[in-house]
């Protein structure tokens, strides 16, 4: 059992994590006392297991069909940075919505964890992830603020195309425990590190490939508007930026070229005084 966890968050919306050094921006739980250190099971030291997450909500106009207080149906949701499967980490995942829905606290006990509702409000959506047995014994709070309307309000609402606010979190658990270790390592959801060579970890239960699969979203309705976090798409939109860049130093090169060109060629022309 880990000893505790952090936290590395990027996007736009940051969210409030619980623990005592939030303007850290990382959370530690408290370990355990001597007394319970006895019965937890071997704990790789120096070593964090890393989750990669995205949270956050798609909203759709209902148009002729919106009403004054059903204006919108909304997702909200937990899933993979890639849309891989959670359920190897996360157990279940709380949605705590605004107190004027039916039964405002939604439990989501199997991946996908998302929920989806209708209403004409935006409002802050408190998201409780529950972790299994061997990864975490203590929740972890995010906070996501549900957007309906556009940024340009002034301009006109589509029916087709939603708004989506996402943000990347990486959840670090750190100092696992080999059974969490063992049973993680190659599952495309996280990022484990390096064992040093010879080290052996306990055998695990083979998972059904199938089994794994329907628990990510990458089919899911709503995964071409999802946002591309990976490191990949982040060079590549660098690479874009760079191309852009050079190619407009070249175009202001061949401008001053031109215009050196001219200032030279007026000043043959020009008389002499």
């Amino acid at each position: 059992m880990p000893q505790s966890f952090s936290t590395k968050k990027h996007g736009a919306e940051q969210p409030d994590i619980s623990g005592p050094t939030p303007k850290s921006q990382r959370t530690k739980m408290i370990k355990p006392e001597e007394s319970e250190k006895k019965s937890l099971k071997k704990q790789l030291k120096d070593a964090e297991i890393s989750v990669p997450v995205v949270y956050g909500s798609v909203a759709y106009w209902l148009g002729k069909k919106a009403s004054e207080f059903q204006s919108h149906k909304w997702t909200v949701y937990v899933r993979g940075a890639t849309n891989e499967d959670l359920a190897v980490v996360i157990k279940r995942a709380v949605f705590q919505l605004h107190a004027s829905f039916n039964n405002p606290t939604r439990v989501v006990e199997s991946p996908p964890f998302e929920l989806s509702e209708s209403g004409w409000g935006e409002f802050e959506i408190a998201i409780t992830l529950h972790f299994h047995s061997d990864v975490c014994d203590k929740p972890l709070h995010l906070f996501h603020h549900l957007k309906l309307y556009p940024e340009d309000e002034t301009g006109p609402m589509s029916t087709k195309k939603p708004v989506v606010v996402e943000s990347y979190d990486e959840i670090v658990f750190t100092e696992p425990s080999e059974g969490f270790f063992a049973r993680v390592q190659n599952h495309p959801a996280v990022i484990v590190p390096r064992l040093p060579p010879g080290f052996s970890l306990p055998p695990v239960t083979i998972e059904d490939a199938d089994k794994k699969k329907r628990g990510d979203t990458k089919d899911s309705p709503l995964s071409q508007w999802y946002t591309n976090f990976s490191e990949a798409d982040e060079l590549l939109k660098l690479a874009a930026a760079r191309q852009q860049v050079q190619a407009h130093i070249a175009r202001l090169r061949r401008q001053l070229s031109v215009i050196d060109g001219q200032q030279h060629q007026q000043l043959k022309t020009s008389p002499d005084l």
